[in-house]
């Protein structure tokens, strides 16, 4: 069934239907109803403005598109799956959580606490705003993503990321096994307490990089800025740039063409610093 410019303002205005395409409606009134898809089944959303809380809980096969979700839409999708979205804004609080097989392509994120255990998630040439990104998910993808905002990807596990650009704080503390490649990350305290993080051609900008990792990698990296990297960090890198100061990595080798200051004041860091122009 297809419903066309019409406005639903009441309670669970499409409880439990299935197989249904709504375009150009509201999803706004006085009546100021929630969950408006809840327990629903085949659902497409095209061209609709959503100004209530919670529309997508527990649904199934959901398509998003050209549509406007406020910063009122609060806790948009969750507990669903099979969910595509696109060339849509997501503006409220925490609009997905515990989301599997979601794909959002061409939007507009400005939501903090979002994602938060999802699985399965691919993320392209998308904006995003947010604290706490993707925190405890898994099995995420990120490609052209430019992101701004604090603790991202606390916890995440298998995640591929490629040509984004990060402007965060606290990225990747306590991760695991994560490939990030031909990006940019920004920030303070970057990696920590991490697990299996691998970097290739990206470039690291920032205080205090990488300390208390596991299995780190580093391929092919510029560092800027950066000072009192990989302490207490089991490592194997090759820098391309300059470092300010390294202190105590624990083991592994460090190839890196200049720095300013090695710190070693504790006998258990074994790590090797090799000097190579590369």
């Amino acid at each position: 069934m297809e419903i066309k410019n019409k406005i639903f303002d009441e309670e669970r205005a499409f409880y439990a239907s299935k197989h249904l395409i709504i375009k150009n409606c509201k999803i706004d009134g006085p009546r100021d109803g929630e969950s408006a898809f809840k327990e629903c089944e085949d659902i497409v959303v095209n061209s609709t403005y959503l100004n209530l809380r919670y529309p997508f809980w527990h649904d199934h096969c959901v398509k998003i598109k050209q549509s406007d979700m406020t910063e009122n839409c609060r806790a948009a999708l969750w507990y669903s799956d099979h969910i595509h979205i696109s060339n849509t804004n997501l503006h409220g609080i925490k609009a997905v959580r515990e989301c599997d097989n979601v794909i959002l392509n061409s939007c507009d994120i400005d939501s903090s606490e979002f994602g938060w255990m999802s699985r399965n998630v691919l993320i392209k040439d998308t904006k995003v705003i947010s604290e706490y990104f993707m925190m405890r998910s898994s099995n995420i993808q990120l490609d052209k993503v430019d992101f701004k905002g604090k603790y991202s990807f606390q916890y995440v596990k298998n995640g591929r990321i490629n040509h984004c650009n990060f402007d965060t704080k606290d990225a990747f503390w306590h991760a695991e096994d994560i490939w990030v490649t031909d990006s940019v990350l920004k920030g303070e305290y970057l990696g920590w307490y991490s697990k299996n993080l691998v970097l290739e051609n990206c470039t690291i900008i920032g205080t205090q990089p990488f300390c208390y990792c596991e299995g780190l990698r580093l391929v092919n990296c510029k560092m800027i800025d950066t000072d009192l990297a990989f302490e207490k960090s089991d490592v194997n890198a090759t820098i391309t740039t300059p470092v300010l100061s390294i202190k105590n990595p624990y083991s592994g080798t460090i190839v890196v063409p200049e720095l300013e200051e090695l710190i070693i004041d504790d006998p258990l860091a074994k790590g090797e610093i090799v000097y190579d122009t590369i």
